[in-house]
């Protein structure tokens, strides 16, 4: 398993990211720039937190505008699996790799704080590891975390399975009171329609050890590495499988 931690001008948790691969994991993660166009090689791409290009106009509008993006998009469109976490799925949606937008938090203030998740699909190549409505605990910090998506593209999410986490409460109760910063059905993360292609606004590289106050997020970084795995053994075979 090979990894590659795309950084931007003002990305924070490319560090957490590469940690959470290199040490919790212990497996190959390179840092990338994001002037850089080469993703040969590797098998899957993380687009960590932060601020990149400091967030001007809006949050991942610059970025998608970076020569690492259109490398990225081929990647996925080859198949390639992807991760991008917080700013990182900001940048998914304003490159359209995923629906939707982020928009500001309904508080219109930053939110730093732990948050319950329930897994919804535990189908996915990031989900393996976890049981359906599992909840768990990792950490959010985001002030345009608000997932917003038409009614007919929200519609077509639901109905293919394409929300992975939704926020909830300790006990995996979804209501508004326990949806902090307003997305839409309470979605916290979703895939592409292929399935290769994981965006969520909260933070499981800071949740991959217990000395985190959570290692939760572990799960999905073991069933990104089960998934890889699984595919290089399915090439050696001969066979072809689905993302």
């Amino acid at each position: 398993m090979r990894v590659a931690v795309i950084t931007f001008p003002g990305s924070n948790s490319d560090h957490d990211s590469y940690s959470a691969v290199k040490y919790c994991l212990q497996e190959e993660v390179d840092y990338i720039w994001h002037q850089d166009t080469d993703l040969s090689g590797y098998d899957c791409v993380i687009l960590p937190g932060g601020f990149s290009y400091g967030d001007y106009l809006r949050s991942g509008a610059i970025a998608r505008f970076s020569p690492i993006v259109s490398a990225v998009q081929k990647f996925v469109a080859d198949g390639g699996f992807a991760l991008g976490i917080c700013n990182g799925f900001q940048v998914l949606t304003e490159s359209a790799i995923l629906p939707g937008a982020l928009i500001r938090n309904r508080s219109i203030k930053f939110l730093g704080q732990w948050a319950y998740l329930r897994v919804e699909n535990n189908t996915t190549p990031f989900t393996t590891r976890y049981q359906r409505h599992q909840v768990i605990r990792v950490p959010i910090a985001h002030g345009e975390g608000n997932f917003y998506v038409a009614d007919g593209q929200l519609a077509e999410i639901e109905d293919n399975n394409r929300v992975v986490f939704r926020y909830c409460d300790k006990e995996g109760v979804v209501n508004d009171a326990t949806n902090p910063n307003g997305s839409r059905n309470s979605i916290a993360g979703i895939v592409n329609a292929g399935g290769n292609v994981l965006g969520m606004m909260p933070h499981p590289e800071r949740a991959a050890d217990a000395i985190l106050g959570s290692d939760d997020g572990l799960l999905l970084f073991e069933s990104l590495r089960d998934s890889i795995n699984k595919r290089a053994g399915e090439k050696t075979s001969g066979t072809v499988s689905a993302a």
